[in-house]
């Protein structure tokens, strides 16, 4: 299986472990067949972010024992669905982003140019150039 690749066409860096996000719960932003959602984008939340998502039917907030979810809070890093990421940009609410754990796929449904205004971090700041 080959290594998953960032937006930069890097190797994939964890999203968060706490709380451990990741379709597969392993802290990564990536996908498989199973994840109709496709859990890409590695986004830090925000108060605004959660009340649109409430809002849209999906409670990230709220937490899910069962499911041994803790709820997020503002601050939080989660790997998002790409969807709602972009469906949250066109509604100007779009949380932050870690591009370095983004996963490369997200390009399909987002330009670059759209994610780097949001990004926390810088393709140098992961030792590669900005050629």
């Amino acid at each position: 299986m080959p290594e998953a690749k960032n937006v930069w066409r890097q190797p994939l860096l964890p999203c968060s472990t706490d709380p451990m996000t990741g379709f597969f719960r392993d802290g990564c932003c990536r996908s498989g067949a199973e994840d109709y959602g496709l859990h890409l984008v590695c986004s830090i939340v925000t108060e605004e972010f959660l009340a649109f998502s409430k809002s849209r039917g999906n409670d990230l907030s709220t937490p899910v024992p069962e499911y041994d979810f803790p709820g997020l809070v503002p601050g939080d890093r989660w790997c998002l669905c790409v969807l709602r990421w972009k469906e949250a940009f066109e509604a100007g609410v779009a949380p932050r982003l870690v591009l370095g754990a983004t996963h490369i796929s997200t390009l399909e449904f987002v330009d670059l140019d759209d994610l780097q205004q949001f990004a926390v971090d810088r393709e140098v700041d992961h030792g590669q150039d900005e050629s």
